[in-house]
């Protein structure tokens, strides 16, 4: 026997199926499950068969089952007396469904017997609940089977059809069997059957009755039944005593009850519905008597009769005689019958067969299938219409004929409310059927008011019901009044059968009160009155006047109003609360007639309030008031709040609530007539219908989007619920089963509502409001602890009330409120804990839902058992989500809190994943489940991963997937194969797919690389990639974007993660095929018509934004590593990138000039970033690109006219990108037409967000630092607009504006453009603010690059001194190189020289004053002497800093100080003149400079063990920064790396090296500078030469007469050694780079190129001829020198002879292998030296100019 024969499909999941509850939700699904069972649901519970010897020998032979299993199936086969082969397999289903344990717990439960025998009573209740639901699957299809609103009506309709008539006859057999079933007892069924289970087999068997008699009672509602059947129904029925005489009555308690009546109820219906009462009455009408059936039945009809005589007193046979007489009496109204007939319709009448039918039909609406209900009321609606029409309403009546017309009256309501019925009422004649009852209804009104009006209320259905009975009423003919005396006023007839009215009269007595009117009725004189009864207790008369009965009810209001403080108010609230009852029907179902009822829902307010002030308020009335208020607030919220919070009735604050303590502490509230009602009346008593209004009606204000005034007034009423109700309602006192369960359910239903309050109608702000009010009670107070009991209700519980309660029970049954009530308690919770402000405390609320019990039972393990719950998808689901929601939030391990349960709960879990037929959204919220715990749960995780370990060789872990792994599920789920199958729809394919994104987020290794090794496992997940999605247009399901984007974003982290070389081949084939389909162009356009399509269609509300986002999002970090991995994505192709680049670029301008909502905004955003990455790693590409500036030009302006706030990191984002486009493309002639435009946009910006940054700055600086700093450690502040950034907008748009004024190098546009817009007078403004108070580093050294640019040109040179630039930075400059107020100095290192710093700044004004003294000249010499003079002290350190302190920062400030002083130094007059001092002292400390130089260049040792050795002394005097040294920076740095990369000892060799060559080219531009400096400061050769008599004293001596080495001691003074020793130094190393001794890599940066190391030497060559040119003027300057001895001079011929000629042999030497020419014009692009002798030219042929001159000189002084 092959397993699948063992595996069968539960009744309960076929239930499930047929509900529509499961996946299998599709018409030809469950037509399929239909013809696979409808056998079994023939059978009905014959299916189950008893014990037989060739069962028990089939269950032996199986092999695919264990022995175990087997052995215990034949336990159950005995305990059930169930077939021992269906033993075997309920216990496979119950293992499959039910059990709540893992297979290991399995096998000790089956070996312990004490185990073994709970786990078979909880199999045996399985197996109860097996059959019921095998019926009720009967019974759904019997209800549907012709209703045409069903989805699935045809499939059932064509099963019914088969299950034919075999289908009632097997059910009657099978009622007789469990009626005549004998109970089971220890010996028939084992030890196990004790008392209490027999008692729970007997409500199975009496659960079992009831269901069985339902279908047959649907079966022929719908099929005509047989008189034979009829009639042996009917002696079945009287043997049973229907459902009285069981056979084992004596197992009857008072809690079935229920059970026993409603068998009695069906075994009713079904006579009575047998006799075909409606096919009678047609028959009667048409007569066409002798169509019906049992008009040719005589035999059977005699039968009946005799058998019907003999029933007894039993109550359920009324109807079925009554309907008897009636068919007797149409058949056969001869005289032989007339005996019969009377006695049974007299025995009918005694037995109070109306208000039987009330009652039976109140019992089903209550407990029963709502389909069996109104099928009930179908059949007594035929019985009670033929009865009244056939019969006079006065031969119904025995001796007590105003209660039997009551009752009548009574059944024709419930029979009414059926609303099918109600409106075949209206069409029928009204001397027919119920209409005769109405009319009997009417004889009695106003005398009598409830019949009247219960029965209209009953009417009222639909909106064409409600008008007919509105206008019923308007127009009523006749008004019955009881006299008991005769009055005076009126004239009788002589038979006193007519009365005729004298004189006109007030039937109400409110003219005094309430003057007259339309709140009165008058009789007017001669209306005609006919008694109807007389008698010594009075006469009943009905008078001919025509009135309108809503002017009635506004007097009886009125009349109430005025008796509500005499004993005549009860009497007198029993004739309104009909009244009430009535309005209240009417403007539920149709608000329009409100209008038309407004003088009495006017006075509702009255009402309440004089009702609830007297001593015994009437509480039905009160809660008949508030819920007509509860229809009107749900339309008109503020008037009716208005009103309410006048007359006093709902809790209320005397004074205005200004905080949340004072509402929480309930200080200042009162109670209002409600709250007093509740305590002193309700309470005591036990009933609480107002409480049930009160409780609706604040409900629907909450709903009703109150304004803040009124939501201010709602705080009391949700108070006193929170405070005073929920913590303490399941300790009242009730008289009523089920009460206590509808007011926590509406209880919670508030809360819900009041949480989910949209923000429009909640403002946010510091008074309290309605959410906080809640949030705050729920998580700190009883409230809270109420509903984490509530959801501790547990599964077991719902279980127990669930198979409590009667079969079928509808959404209005205990065990469906109590579901209801847990899954709002769950939503709540999961609302506080998400919309709860953030705290370092832990809450009540978190902690009851996280706190450890001593017993396990924590609230954690009882959420979590919730999966077992089979009956309502949603609970489990709810559950499931605020699981998740804890997993995020509470900082605990759930995995723990399982305890032991944990592995049975992970099974639980994962069985309902695998199911194919589970609801869709409870696996859904399992795998979300399960991807937030990949996070915050990782021993939960690993406890679904279920990873189990397989050694490998040499000692490596290899992982394998084990049995009970939720991998299997999830790569079943992404199989490609199986999309589109029901079981993996859209959702669900996403959902696995967010749980594998979770795993790569997270790195969970051991599971992705069990992953990366299952076959086509990357063939499956990129499967959505390669597919045709709809167009944006036509999107249905937005899922499959957000899968699509799981997907890319899978992709690109293995990509990113993994080493190209290790990328698993099958991952390499997809992404080559991706790109051989050309998907990247694909995606790009799909890209691009999202976005496009969101832009356009944003006003008509797309709602699939975020899905769009994620994509977008995923794709973008696609592209981003491409740019960085084309080669493993083989995104190579050229025209590709340009392409995308482009859709990129069209996408962003259609998100950002488009539409103005924010989403489209924040699209656009997304796409700006992904634009500006490609524009800066695809440069090549874009250098080829069309247009990019037009778009983006336009773009910035749309961005500019946004939502400033909103767009400032857009707007960043752009500029950055306009910066890099004209950087890489320029501008072409076509373009520059936009310049003017953009650039005026740019400017303007600046403009903007200089004077913003002003603003801040003069707040910061009041506040002071302190407040600065507390300020940004608010790290959930957002960053103002103000607020100084690397990449802030107001840096980024002066750098924008300093490429657009550097392409602009006429300055034809940028002229006009400063001249409208005076952005230069801004910047220089707040850069003046920011360097005094030295904040705003950023902005302060963009701003300084623009103006540099600007200053590189005459006119913007002229532009930036015009505006004041001197006075912007001379002074202010002072505080940056101060230290800083806690007395720390700044650091420097190699990668400070790069980035932003003060003395950045300080270099960067340096270079200002050079640029606008190179470009001005003259015209700002004052400007720059100003300078120097303010700054000459930090001049002079820098100037000696050199000598002690070799960091890059330091030399680069040497510099641009060098380099300034260069420009200075050819106005040595102008200098001389203002400055005299300060110009010898820059003089010495240059010839310093330039003697330090040279020693730390010659001495290449010495200068590696100053690097490596110094760490940044002190520079004295001053306070000049000092920071590590680049034995620090770079050195050690760079070594380090190395070392930590797996370098010897030979790559932090070279590192070394590298930073010692990169302080020897800054020490070499230094010295190069200072010569040229110098030789402004030293007499011009050919003039000294020449000119005999020109002043020696104008020119100082610069250098000792000595010759020895260039020492590096600051008390040897610089000599023509140094000088000497320059040229050796720089002759040195020009010839080891011939010689090539030295690596390329001889700049700061790598030189790579010839043309940098040709600039190199370059700059070598102009050292030397700046350095012989300064020797040969000083030297000149020293011989022509009267004050020197002659012998000093000699010797200075004598050593200059020597060594000049040396230096010339070398220099020759040189020169024939070739040299570069001078000056060094690349390193040096500012400088530009005069050259040394006027005219001369570089020269390659021959010797150089300078070479000349030397020779020259040296033969001068060999002399």
């Amino acid at each position: 026997m092959a397993e699948s024969e063992m595996s069968v499909r539960s009744c309960r999941e076929l239930w499930t199926i047929l509900l529509g509850r499961s996946a299998l939700r599709e018409p030809a699904q469950i037509e399929a499950e239909l013809d696979r069972h409808w056998e079994r649901l023939q059978q009905g519970l014959g299916y189950y068969k008893a014990p037989s010897s060739s069962s028990a020998a089939r269950v032996k032979e199986n092999k695919d089952v264990a022995q175990p299993l087997k052995d215990f199936g034949l336990r159950i086969s005995k305990l059930l007396n169930l077939d021992e082969f269906q033993s075997v397999q309920l216990l496979q289903c119950y293992l499959q469904e039910d059990y709540r344990g893992t297979r290991d717990s399995l096998k000790v439960v089956l070996k312990d017997e004490r185990q073994s025998q709970a786990l078979l009573l909880k199999i045996a209740d399985y197996y109860y609940e097996e059959r019921m639901c095998l019926l009720r699957c009967v019974i759904l299809l019997l209800t549907y089977f012709q209703d045409q609103r069903h989805p699935y009506m045809d499939q059932y309709c064509s099963c019914v059809h088969k299950l034919d008539k075999d289908l009632v006859s097997n059910c009657q057999s099978q009622l007789e069997n469990l009626f005549k079933a004998e109970a089971p007892t220890w010996e028939t069924h084992g030890n196990l059957m004790t008392e209490r289970r027999v008692s729970r087999w007997f409500v199975q068997c009496l659960r079992e009755q009831s269901l069985l008699l339902e279908i047959i009672f649907l079966y022929h509602a719908y099929f005509e039944m047989s008189p034979s059947d009829l009639l042996n129904l009917t002696k079945m029925f009287k043997e049973q005593g229907f459902g009285l005489r069981q056979t084992n009555r004596h197992l009857i308690d008072k809690s079935m009850d229920a059970l026993v009546n409603r068998i009695g109820y069906l075994s009713s219906l079904i006579l009575v519905e047998g006799m075909d009462i409606d096919f009678l009455h047609k028959c009667a009408l048409d007569d066409t008597k002798e169509d019906h059936e049992f008009a040719k039945a005589s035999d059977i009809v005699k039968e009946m009769d005799q058998l019907l005589v003999t029933f007894g007193d039993i109550p359920h046979q009324g109807p079925v005689l009554m309907a008897w007489v009636l068919l007797r009496h149409t058949l056969k109204p001869g005289a032989t019958s007339s005996l019969v007939i009377n006695k049974i319709s007299a025995a009918s009448l005694q037995l109070d067969v109306f208000k039987y039918l009330s009652t039976m039909l109140k019992a089903l609406e209550l407990s029963g299938n709502n389909c069996t209900a109104s099928t009930a009321k179908m059949c007594i609606y035929g019985l009670l219409a033929f009865t009244v029409t056939s019969f006079q309403v006065e031969r119904l009546q025995t001796d007590n004929a105003g209660t039997q017309s009551l009752n009548l009256i009574d059944a024709a309501c419930e029979v009414l409310s059926a609303s099918t019925l109600a409106e075949d009422f209206w069409e029928t004649k009204p001397n027919m059927g119920l209409g005769v009852i109405l009319d009997l209804a009417v004889g009695m009104f106003p005398h009598m008011v409830r019949p009247l009006l219960q029965l209209l209320t009953a009417l009222v259905s639909n909106k064409s019901t409600t008008k007919k009975v509105y206008n019923f009423l308007s127009r009523m003919s006749f008004y019955t009044q009881v006299y008991k005396h005769k009055p005076n006023d009126i004239i009788s007839s002589d038979d006193e059968t007519q009365w005729k009215r004298k004189t006109t009269k007030l039937l109400y007595p409110l003219g005094q009160c309430f003057g007259t009117g339309q709140t009165n009725l008058r009789m007017p004189p001669g209306v005609l009155g006919r008694v109807s009864f007389a008698s010594e207790q009075g006469y009943v008369v009905r008078w001919n006047y025509s009135y309108s009965a809503w002017t009635l009810f506004t007097c009886e209001v009125e009349m109430l109003l005025l008796v509500v403080s005499t004993a005549d108010v009860m009497a007198q609230c029993a004739r309104v609360k009909p009244i009430l009852d009535l309005i209240h029907k009417i403007i539920s179902t149709d608000w329009n007639k409100s209008d038309s009822l407004l003088p009495l829902t006017s006075r509702i307010y009255m009402l309440l309030q004089r009702l609830t002030s007297i001593i015994n308020p009437p509480v039905d009335v009160i809660a008949s008031c508030v819920n007509c208020l509860s229809v009107l607030a749900a339309r008109l919220p503020g008037k009716v709040w208005a009103h309410l919070h006048h007359i006093g009735f709902l809790p209320f604050a005397p004074s205005p609530l200004t905080n949340l303590s004072q509402c929480v502490n309930a200080q200042k509230l009162k109670a209002g007539s409600y709250g007093n009602l509740l305590v002193h009346i309700e309470q005591p008593r036990g009933v609480y219908p107002v409480t049930i209004a009160f409780l609706r009606l604040i409900t629907t204000l909450v709903k009703g989007q109150l304004g803040r005034t009124q939501n201010t007034g709602l705080i009391p009423c949700v108070l006193l619920v929170l405070k005073e109700m929920l913590p303490t309602y399941h300790k009242w006192r009730y008289s009523t089963y089920g009460v206590r369960e509808r007011i926590g359910c509406l209880i919670l239903e508030l809360i819900h509502a009041i949480l989910n309050l949209s923000p429009e109608g909640e403002e946010q702000g510091r008074s309290p409001n309605l959410v906080s009010l809640c949030i705050y009670c729920l998580a700190n107070r009883e409230a809270g602890q109420a509903v984490v009991n509530i959801m501790g209700v547990g599964v077991d519980t719902i279980d127990v009330v669930l198979a409590a309660q009667p079969s079928g029970c509808g959404s209005e049954g205990p065990g469906q409120i109590l579901i209801q009530t847990v899954q709002l308690a769950f939503s709540i919770t999961n609302n506080v804990i998400r919309l709860k402000p953030p705290s370092n405390t832990v809450s009540p609320l978190e902690q009851a839902l996280t706190q450890h019990n001593g017993h396990g039972n924590n609230l954690i393990v009882v959420l979590a058992k919730y999966i077992y719950h089979k009956h309502d998808p949603a609970l489990p689901r709810l559950a499931i989500q605020l699981l998740k929601r804890l997993a995020t939030v509470a900082p605990m391990s759930i995995y723990a809190c399982l305890g032991s349960d944990a592995a049975a709960i992970r099974d639980a879990f994962l069985t309902r994943l695998q199911s194919k037929t589970e609801d869709m959204r409870i696996k859904v919220m399992i795998l979300e489940f399960l991807t937030v715990a990949v996070e915050t749960q990782p021993g939960l995780i690993e406890l679904f991963l279920n990873l189990e370990v397989k050694d490998g060789n040499e000692g490596s872990k290899e992982f394998l997937l084990g049995e009970w792994s939720c991998l299997h599920v999830v790569l079943d789920l992404i199989d490609s194969k199986q999309q589109g199958k029901y079981w993996c729809p859209p959702l669900l394919h996403r959902a696995a797919l967010a749980f594998l994104l979770a795993l790569w987020q997270d790195r969970r290794d051991s599971a992705i690389s069990v992953l990366r090794k299952k076959e086509r496992f990357w063939e499956n997940l990129i499967t959505p990639l390669f597919g045709t999605l709809t167009p944006p247009s036509e999107i249905t399901e937005p899922c499959v974007l957000e899968t699509c984007a799981f997907v890319m974003k899978i992709v690109g982290l293995e990509i990113y993660y993994v080493v190209s070389g290790s990328l698993e081949q099958t991952l390499k084939d997809g992404l080559q095929k991706f790109s051989n389909a050309r998907r990247y162009d694909y995606w790009s356009q799909y890209v691009k018509s999202l976005v496009c399509h969101m832009a356009e269609k944003e006003d008509e509300g797309i709602c699939y934004f975020p899905e769009t986002q994620m994509l977008i999002s995923a794709w973008r970090m696609l592209l981003i590593l491409s740019t960085s991995h084309s080669d493993v994505m083989h995104l190579t192709e050229d025209s590709t990138k340009l392409k995308l680049f482009m859709d990129v670029l069209d996408a962003t301008k259609a998100a950002l000039t488009t539409s103005t909502s924010v989403s489209c905004l924040r699209l656009g955003s997304m796409m700006a970033t992904l634009l500006l990455i490609l524009l800066k790693q695809w440069r090549s590409v874009v250098a080829a690109a069309p247009d990019i500036l037009s778009p983006l030009s336009l773009i910035l302006e749309s961005v500019l006219q946004a939502d400033q706030q909103l767009m400032e990191r857009t707007k960043a984002k752009l500029f950055s990108a306009l910066i890099s486009v004209l950087q890489i493309q320029g501008l072409d002639g076509g373009q520059t037409s936009q310049l003017p435009l953009l650039l005026q946009s740019v400017c303007e910006t600046v403009k903007d967000e200089a004077q913003a940054l002003m603003d801040s700055t003069r707040h910061l600086s009041q506040v002071g630092d302190a407040m600065e700093e507390e300020v940004s450690m608010e790290t959930d502040s957002p960053q103002g607009p103000q607020k100084d950034q690397r990449d802030g907008v107001c840096v980024l748009a002066l750098h924008l504006a300093k490429e657009l004024c550097r392409t602009d190098e006429d300055g034809e546009h940028w002229v006009s453009v400063m001249r409208k817009v005076p952005v230069l007078s801004s910047v220089l403004g707040a850069m003046e603010l920011s360097l005094r108070s030295k904040r705003n580093l950023y902005f302060t050294e963009a701003a300084l690059h623009l103006l540099l640019t600007l200053a590189r040109t005459p006119q913007g040179a002229a532009a930036v001194a015009g505006a004041g630039v001197i006075q912007t930075i001379c002074l202010p400059l002072l505080s940056v190189y101060e230290a800083s107020s806690d007395g720390t100095s700044q650091s420097f290192s190699r990668k400070s020289q790069d980035s932003a710093c003060w003395p950045g700044v300080y270099r960067l004004c340096m270079s200002l004053m050079e640029s606008l003294l190179k470009t001005l000249r003259y015209n700002f010499i004052n400007e720059a002497l100003d300078f120097v003079g303010v700054h000459q002290e930090r001049i002079l350190q820098c100037l000696n800093a050199v000598r002690t302190v070799q960091s890059l920062a330091c030399l680069d400030e040497a510099d641009h100080t060098v380099g300034f002083l260069l420009q200075l130094s050819s106005f040595c007059k102008e200098w001389q003149f203002h400055l005299p001092k300060l110009l010898r002292d820059v003089q010495v400390n240059l010839c310093y400079l330039c003697q330090t130089c040279t020693y730390l260049l010659h001495s290449k040792k010495m200068l590696h063990h100053y690097l490596q050795a110094k760490n940044g002394e002190p520079m004295p005097p001053g306070p000049l920064p000092r920071t590590q040294q680049p034995s620090q920076s770079v050195t050690k740095d760079v070594a380090a790396a190395a070392a930590a990369g797996g370098g010897g000892g030979g790559e932090r060799e070279e590192a070394e090296q590298k930073a010692l060559l990169a302080v020897q080219c800054s020490l070499l531009k230094i010295l190069s500078k200072t010569l040229a400096s110098l030789q402004h400061f030293t007499p011009d050769c050919c003039q000294i030469l020449l000119d005999q008599c020109m002043d020696l004293a104008e020119y100082r001596t610069l250098f000792a007469l000595s010759f020895t080495t260039s020492a590096f001691d600051p008390d040897v003074a610089p000599s023509f050694g140094t000088l000497l020793a320059t040229i050796n130094v720089a002759l040195s190393m020009l010839s080891e780079m011939e010689k090539k001794k030295e690596p390329v890599s001889l700049s700061i940066v790598s030189l790579s190129s010839s043309e940098e190391i040709q600039a190199l030497k370059s700059l070598l060559m102009f050292t030397m001829e700046n350095c012989f040119y300064v020797l040969i003027s000083q030297a000149v300057r020293c011989l022509k020198d009267p004050s020197i001895l002659p012998r000093d001079k000699q010797r200075l011929k004598q050593e200059l002879s020597s060594e000049l000629s040396t230096l010339l042999s070398s220099l020759f030497r040189h020169f024939r292998r070739g040299s570069p020419s001078s000056p060094a014009s690349g390193i040096l692009p500012s400088t530009q030296p005069k050259p040394p002798t006027p005219g001369s030219k570089p020269s390659h042929e021959g010797q150089e100019p300078f070479i000349q001159l030397v020779q020259a000189f040296v033969r001068l002084v060999q002399r």
